[in-house]
């Protein structure tokens, strides 16, 4: 089976392990004084209880981890443990607030395309320093990337309280972005933005450079065994990881810059609240597959846009979502062993059969 393709497997083995992790967190809330039922009513009415619930809550709170779940799907394709989506997405988001509130000369259609590829580059740029570390020296990504996240979150928090400040000066923030540099609603009265087509297009994009294309390729190769594909003498193995840990940094980038552009139209601290890590659960909630980051990244921004509601309506403290998606995580890595060793088992029996 090509790797482009959306296998079944794709699609079963994350509904099941959405489903054995819902069972244990039902199971988790009433031992722990909750109403289950109670609870995931009020889930599922702040996540899709209404028109406006879908639209203007889980989809606009599913692009960030659409986009940083790609980035992390990417790397992860490509044998590069990047753990720095949520570093990468902060610097995406101070470059696209420094070109937003510059060049303001710019036509707006033009100015916003500078914002977001501003996001893309800060994001790779970001990512450049571990990835260098990596191919040239061998170091381990996984130290690195994580301590260049607090990094950009302290960089950012330096920079609203510094030169991007508001003119004011009161709050840590910077200003506002003008109109035309914000990404339009995809529906009138809705806060839903363009930004979610935008993560669409590129899940689809890069579900088809990885399983069509020889780019695609080489990466998979080199996630699979760089060993071999050196020995292969046809792959290039380092500028491969090198490009595909850059490419990650860039869309992790582009989702600090719009969430900029489309939902905050300012820096602020705080900005992203574990958008980065969090992709991590998507991605391999996803099973690495672009396509199905997309409906892994809309269960994600449903179960954050279900928080408030479970904490309104049935008492549920918001950090139990944050229990659900280490379930969910969990649950994903014991159904994929047991699929894979079922697989390895009946591999192995038609062999003996043959």
């Amino acid at each position: 089976m090509r790797s482009g393709a959306f296998p079944f497997a794709a699609i079963v083995a994350p509904a099941a392990a959405f489903a054995l992790s819902l069972l244990v967190a039902g199971v988790s809330l009433w031992l722990g004084g909750h109403d289950p039922l109670r609870a995931g009513a009020a889930l599922l009415g702040g996540a899709i209880g209404s028109t406006d619930a879908i639209l203007s809550v889980t989809l606009v709170r599913s692009v960030p981890f659409i986009l940083t779940g790609l980035a992390v799907a990417l790397a992860f394709r490509a044998g590069v443990w990047n753990i720095g989506a949520e570093g990468q997405l902060y610097a995406g988001a101070l470059a696209a607030t420094w070109v937003g509130l510059g060049f303001s000369w710019l036509p707006g259609p033009l100015h916003l395309a500078l914002v977001l590829a501003a996001a893309a580059v800060g994001g790779a740029l970001w990512a450049l320093v571990p990835a260098l570390l990596r191919v040239r020296l061998g170091v381990g990504e996984v130290i690195t990337t994580l301590v260049l996240n607090f990094v950009a979150i302290d960089l950012a928090s330096w920079a609203v309280r510094g030169p991007l400040q508001e003119s004011r000066r009161v709050f840590p923030q910077s200003e506002a972005l003008a109109l035309d540099v914000r990404l339009p609603a995809l529906w009138a009265g809705t806060r839903l933005h363009w930004g979610f087509v935008l993560a669409a297009v590129l899940a689809v994009a890069l579900w088809w450079v990885l399983g069509r294309t020889l780019i695609g390729f080489k990466v998979r190769a080199v996630g699979s065994s760089p060993e071999a594909a050196r020995v292969s003498g046809r792959i290039a193995v380092q500028p491969v990881t090198l490009g595909a840990f850059l490419a990650s940094g860039a869309f992790a980038g582009l989702a600090g810059g719009v969430e900029v552009a489309g939902v905050t139209y300012a820096l602020y601290e705080g900005l992203s609240p574990g958008h980065g890590y969090t992709a991590i659960a998507v991605a391999l909630l996803a099973g690495l597959n672009p396509l199905a980051v997309i409906p892994a990244g809309i269960l994600f921004g449903g179960l954050e846009g279900g928080a408030g509601a479970m904490q309104r309506f049935a008492s549920v403290p918001a950090a139990w979502v944050g229990g659900v998606e280490a379930l969910v995580i969990l649950c994903v890595l014991a159904i994929h062993q047991g699929v894979r060793r079922f697989g390895r088992a009946a591999r192995d029996g038609g062999d003996e059969g043959a």
